[in-house]
Order: structure tokens, then C-alpha cells, then sequence
């Protein structure tokens, strides 16, 4: 089987391999990211941050003279540079980036709170439909993520939900798209943000079930859980879906995916055969056989 990588919207499903030496096939248990990994419920909350961000650091006096454009894109660099961090982060930045430019920055949380409710009437439409319809979750979720979880449950692979979102939030939408049965533990953000990260829940999830690195499949869209899922000896597979089209591949997510160190790049999960296929793949003499 040839393993390639896909590009255009209408290309095949492919896998990208970016390190074809990665161990696979001992896989015990998985961490999923949430956002952009499962669920599109908060699709397009970039256009809610960001935007709202620079409104703030423009009210700021030291902007004055700053053109709007260079204050987006300052927003836009430590916005993308702290996903997949709780939420928090990129508020306490807002925070320190008004404060150097002599405004008066208000308390992260409050900056988290004002965000959260111009995000929530954004999706209030999204979040209205599944309740009214639960068969509208194949509307609102990455592509053959039915598929991927019920496969990997099937190999007996113990799941794990780790987001960045409020973990109010991650149980909330995880039960309207009907994905949180496949899971052992659904983790997320916690308001003492010092108490959770994903990095922590990687670290449990390997104390608490003795398991070696290579036991361990991580999934996501950012760099943030590629990291600490290499960080930990795991294999990590780079999720790079086109989030507005839902299909093909967002170019801009699999480039910060491959430089993240993901192991190897898919579009979606509409591929699943392929994909536990190669994730499952029996070695031979110590090599992966394909």
C-alpha cells in the first residue's frame, strides 16, 4: 500500500507518513483532542477571538499610532501559538500585550468569560439543532469520527478526551454528538488552570496503567497535543481537517502539525480502514510491514 499525502478537496483519502520509523501496532490506549479533532461545534471561533482581542489592545494608548492590521496579527500570532492550551493562556497574553501598551487589562477570567459568551452565539444554532436532533451530530464532527472510535474500541483500545475548552463544555457537546460513550475519562479546563493540562493527563494516563510510550496513540489538530504526546514516547497522528469544507486538508493546520513532530498527517477519519490498518500493521524482522 503506497501512503501519500492529500492535498486537494477532492483527492483521495491518503495518509501523509512523516516518520515511516515510528513504532506502531502495540497500541494500548489513545488520547483524542476535542475541538477540530472530534467536534466542529465551535468551527470558526478564530473569528470570534480574534477579531475581539483587537479590539481590545486597539482601545489601548499605546495603539494609537499601531495600523489595525499589525495589531491582528500580533492577536493572531499568540492566539495560534497557545491553541490547544486552555483558553486561559491566550487571555493572560491579552492581558500582558494591553498592558504594554498602557491600558488597563482586565483579569484574564473576564476576558475568558466575555469570549465564551460572543463564541456561545455563535454556535447557539449548532447547540439548538443537536438537542432537537441528535442524528444532526454527523453535521458537527470531523469526518468518519464515528468510525475511528468505534474501531479502535473494537481492538480493545481504552480512550481518552483531553481539550483545552471548559470541561462544562468538552461533557456538554461531547454527549449532544453522542461520542462521550466511547471514552473512559473526558478531560478539560478547570478554572485553577494550573490544575489541568493535557500534558498532565498524558502523564496519568501512563502512570496510572504502567504503560510504555509506544502503547500510546495520540490525535489532534494542534501542536500543543502532538507535543506532549511525542513528549511521551507515544505516536502521534496529526488530524488536519479542513474544518469549513470538511473534507481535504487545511494546509496551514498540517504544516504546524508536521513541524509539531506528528507522526504521520490524515484529512479526516473517513479513511478508517486504511488508518488502522497502517496504525496496526504486524512488524517483521523490526520493521513495519505494509
Amino acid at each position: 500500500m503506497t501512503y501519500t499525502v492529500s492535498q486537494a478537496a477532492d483527492a483521495p483519502w491518503s495518509i501523509e507518513v512523516v516518520h515511516a520509523r515510528a513504532p506502531r501496532g502495540a497500541f494500548r490506549f489513545a488520547v483524542f483532542d476535542f475541538d477540530g479533532t472530534v467536534s466542529l461545534i465551535r468551527e470558526g471561533w478564530q473569528q470570534i477571538m480574534i477579531p475581539y482581542f483587537t479590539g481590545e489592545l486597539a482601545s489601548c494608548p499605546g495603539a494609537l499610532n499601531i495600523p489595525r492590521e499589525e495589531l491582528t496579527e500580533t492577536v493572531r500570532d499568540f492566539v495560534y501559538v497557545n491553541t490547544g492550551k486552555q483558553t486561559i493562556y491566550q487571555c493572560i497574553e491579552l492581558a500582558e500585550q494591553a498592558g504594554r501598551l498602557g491600558g488597563k487589562p482586565l483579569e484574564p477570567l473576564a476576558y475568558k468569560a466575555e469570549y465564551h459568551r460572543r463564541l456561545e452565539l455563535r454556535i447557539a444554532d449548532r447547540i439548538a439543532e443537536l438537542e432537537r436532533d441528535p442524528s444532526a451530530a454527523v453535521n458537527h464532527v470531523v469526518p468518519g469520527s464515528f468510525d475511528i472510535l468505534a474501531a479502535l474500541r473494537e481492538r480493545g483500545i481504552t480512550m481518552y478526551l483531553a481539550s483545552g475548552t471548559d470541561e462544562k463544555y468538552v461533557n456538554q457537546e461531547a454527549a449532544l454528538l453522542g461520542v462521550d460513550r466511547f471514552f473512559a475519562g473526558i478531560y478539560g479546563a478547570q478554572d485553577d488552570y494550573k490544575s489541568f493540562s493535557k500534558k498532565m493527563v498524558i502523564e496519568r494516563i501512563i502512570r496510572e496503567n504502567n504503560l510504555h510510550g509506544r502503547e500510546l496513540l495520540g490525535f489532534g489538530d494542534g501542536y500543543v497535543e502532538i507535543e506532549n504526546i511525542k513528549g511521551a514516547g507515544g505516536f502521534a497522528c496529526g488530524v488536519a481537517t479542513d474544518e469549513v469544507k470538511r473534507r481535504g486538508v487545511d494546509q496551514w493546520k498540517r504544516n504546524r502539525l508536521k513541524s509539531s513532530g506528528a507522526d504521520i498527517i490524515i484529512p479526516d477519519f473517513t479513511g478508517t480502514r486504511e488508518l488502522t490498518d497502517y496504525l496496526f500493521a504486524p512488524k517483521i524482522g523490526g520493521k513495519n510491514a505494509l
